[in-house]
């Protein structure tokens, strides 16, 4: 399973960093990728890395804000948020994808057929 954690209430401004630790299964095969649903709104894939973590992914909107890492042998992924903003609220998850490709390639696409779901860890950012 995958479970989140370091989400919370933060100020415009300030800094999160999230964590995604796998149990049950070696998440270095995996590529994962930070999916975040903000009320009202469609699931939006935000940021993938590879099983190797040579490859990353990040979608423009949150490029220079956004840095995904991982450690595989902490067998855990990260979401470092800075410059938070208000619109950054939501519900975060972390998704595993297991596919042939995914020790050396990631896809930040919501709709792909992950493996491993999270389920979720809410980001609320308000002043």
């Amino acid at each position: 399973q995958l479970v989140e954690s370091g989400g919370g209430l933060a100020q415009p401004g300030g800094s999160l960093r999230l964590s995604c630790a796998a149990s049950g299964f070696n998440l270095g095969y995996y590529a994962v990728t930070w999916i975040r649903q903000a009320p009202g709104k469609e699931r939006e894939g935000v940021a993938c890395i590879s099983g190797s973590g040579a490859k990353t992914g990040i979608i423009d909107l949150v490029k220079g804000r956004f840095t995904i890492s991982r450690d595989n042998t902490e067998n855990t992924v990260y979401l470092q948020i800075n410059n938070l903003e208000l619109g950054d609220t939501g519900l975060y998850h972390c998704a595993a994808d297991g596919s042939t490709t995914a020790k050396e390639f990631c896809v930040t696409s919501a709709q792909y057929p992950f493996h491993y779901w999270g389920q979720g860890v809410q980001v609320t950012v308000s002043s």
